[in-house]
């Protein structure tokens, strides 16, 4: 989550399983989601092939100590 940041994920190619707060759904090309600023939220491939997608972050601070992580299984943030 973030405390200073909203996203907006848009898949470009490929197949996402998205968790949104309390949502858990599928994307696959051209569709999108809003992740609100505050909420838990995380991405995974659920597709045979690469999953190509566009992230746009908005907020007047994008630095990289805005990210708390849960459970992370994709390793520590890179300082």
């Amino acid at each position: 989550m973030h405390h200073h940041r909203v996203e907006h994920w848009v898949v470009v190619s490929g197949a996402a399983s998205v968790t949104n707060g309390d949502d858990v759904f599928y994307l696959t090309g051209n569709e999108s989601t809003y992740i609100p600023l505050g909420v838990v939220h995380s991405l995974e491939n659920t597709g045979p092939n690469d999953l190509e997608i566009v992230e746009v972050q908005c907020c007047s601070y994008l630095g990289e100590d805005d990210k708390v992580r849960f459970e992370d299984i994709c390793g520590p943030t890179e300082k």
